[in-house]
């Protein structure tokens, strides 16, 4: 009997257009499809239980074999709307920051902008279930996911991660992408990135699927203007230059 790849995805709205293609693919009888937060995601990835995972770019220095395996990621080319640090003061007032805890990458990018594009020293408190409610006075949060995209309307102040990012070192960001931990067969892959293209071309089909209910943004410009998901050159830099400051 043949093997079947247990792979891990995100389950926020950003990766829709990926997974559609792939649930309705013909890999589905070789894959076990595991959904979480990148966190989770992240430490299933480096425990073993799965075998890839579209997870956040910081575990890769975790991994003791990691091979970024396809053609497509979570990025971003300008503002990304979904990771951002709201507060209710301008950045010279943060005193305090959250860091969500549904996020590894978000967070260590959010810590290297506050040190060296906005030059500010915060106390960093790491955040459980219910955290946004504490953002008041000088305490800020970093949100993402869906949880950021409901937040945009509550906040006065909104400092969008990706955007400082790319005014800070003139690179895209990498937020995810597909990581495996051990080599997967070119053939597989070559399915895998097909399946992935398919709900990129198809986004009306994507929107369509979404309740009404989780649909707390325009996702049409989501995933055409704020989420990047071709994995290119440049993309690849920005991600070196991301890992570099994690060492």
């Amino acid at each position: 009997m043949e093997r079947k790849w247990r792979i891990g995805a995100v389950s926020y709205l950003n990766t829709r257009p990926l997974l559609l293609g792939i649930e309705q693919s013909g890999l589905m009888p070789k894959i076990e499809l595991v959904k979480a937060y990148p966190s989770k995601i992240a430490q299933d990835l480096i425990e073993g239980t799965i075998d890839m995972g579209l997870v956040p770019v910081a575990i890769t220095p975790l991994l003791k074999e990691a091979h970024l395996v396809s053609k497509y990621c979570i990025g971003a080319e300008g503002p990304v709307a979904s990771v951002c640090i709201f507060s209710q003061v301008p950045m010279g007032q943060i005193e305090k920051v959250y860091l969500d805890y549904q996020s590894r990458t978000s967070v260590q990018l959010a810590r290297i902008l506050l040190e060296q594009f906005w030059k500010k020293e915060v106390e960093f408190i790491k955040a459980e279930e219910g955290y946004i409610q504490n953002i008041t006075g000088t305490t800020a949060a970093v949100i993402i996911g869906d949880r950021a995209l409901a937040a945009r309307g509550q906040f006065k102040y909104v400092y969008d991660l990706a955007e400082a990012w790319i005014d800070h070192t003139g690179l895209p960001f990498v937020f995810a992408t597909w990581i495996s931990n051990k080599p997967i067969p070119a053939d597989f892959m070559d399915a895998f990135d097909m399946a992935n293209a398919y709900g990129l071309k198809y986004l009306d089909e994507v929107i369509a699927g979404i309740p009404l209910s989780e649909q707390v943004y325009d996702l049409h410009k989501y995933y055409t203007h704020n989420i990047s998901y071709d994995f290119t050159a440049e993309k690849r830099k920005g991600l070196d230059l991301f890992l570099s400051f994690l060492k």
